[in-house]
C-alpha cells in the first residue's frame, strides 16, 4: 500500500504540477494551463487550511471522526483525475463531461483513499473530506479549461507526467508534522488552543 500512496505524496504532486503546466502551455493550450494552475494550487491551499484549522480548532469543530482531510486523496483528485479529465476525447453535452470528470477523479479518489484507510493514517471521513476537495478541484478545471484544442497532442503532457512521477516516486514531504507547528503559531488558531 505505501508503494502506491507514494504517487500522491506531495514531493511528487509538486513537480508533477508545474510539469503539467508547462506540458500544457508546450501542447498548445493556454487556457488548459491557466486553469491548471489556478485550480490545482487553489485546492492544495484548501486543503492546506482546512488541515489547519483542524489541527488547532478540531475538537470545536462538528464534525464526527473528521480530524484531517486526506491530502493524497485530494491530491490524487485533482492531480490525477484532473489531468486524465482534460485529456479525454471531448465530450458533446456539459451534464456528460461533468459525469466523466466526476467519475474519472472519483476514481482516482477511492483508490488513493484506500490506501491512507489501509495504513490507518486517515479516517473514513478524512479520505471522504479530501475526495469532496480533489474532485470539485477536478470540476472547476475542466469547466474552466473549455473544450481541449482540436489537434492537440495529449502525449506531451501525459509524458511530461509520467517522466516526473517515475523521478520523484518514492520521495516524501512529511507535511503533517509541519502543519501541525505551523497551525500552533497563526494568531486566530492559537484561540482554539487557548480554550482547550
Amino acid at each position: 500500500m505505501q508503494f502506491l500512496t507514494d504517487f500522491a505524496d506531495l514531493a511528487v504532486m509538486l513537480p508533477l504540477a508545474v510539469a503539467v503546466a508547462i506540458a500544457l502551455l508546450a501542447a498548445g493550450w493556454p487556457r488548459g494551463a491557466a486553469a491548471w494552475i489556478l485550480v490545482v494550487p487553489a485546492t492544495l491551499l484548501i486543503v492546506l487550511l482546512t488541515k489547519m484549522v483542524f489541527a488547532a480548532c478540531g475538537v470545536w469543530l462538528p464534525f464526527h471522526g473528521l480530524h484531517s482531510p486526506s491530502g493524497h486523496t485530494a491530491s490524487a483528485a485533482v492531480v490525477y483525475g484532473g489531468l486524465l479529465s482534460l485529456l479525454l476525447p471531448e465530450l458533446r453535452g456539459g451534464a456528460r463531461r461533468a459525469v466523466a470528470v466526476l467519475l474519472v477523479a472519483g476514481v482516482f479518489a477511492v483508490l488513493f483513499g484506500g490506501t491512507r484507510l489501509a495504513l490507518q493514517v486517515h479516517s473514513r471521513s478524512d479520505v471522504m473530506a479530501g475526495a469532496a476537495l480533489g474532485i470539485a478541484g477536478a470540476l472547476v478545471m475542466a469547466w474552466l479549461a473549455g473544450p481541449r484544442p482540436q489537434g492537440m497532442r495529449v502525449v506531451i503532457p501525459l509524458a511530461a507526467a509520467v517522466a516526473v512521477v517515475l523521478l520523484f516516486h518514492g520521495r516524501h514531504i512529511r507535511a503533517e508534522e509541519h502543519i501541525d507547528r505551523i497551525s500552533h503559531l497563526i494568531w486566530p488558531l492559537t484561540l482554539c488552543r487557548r480554550h482547550r
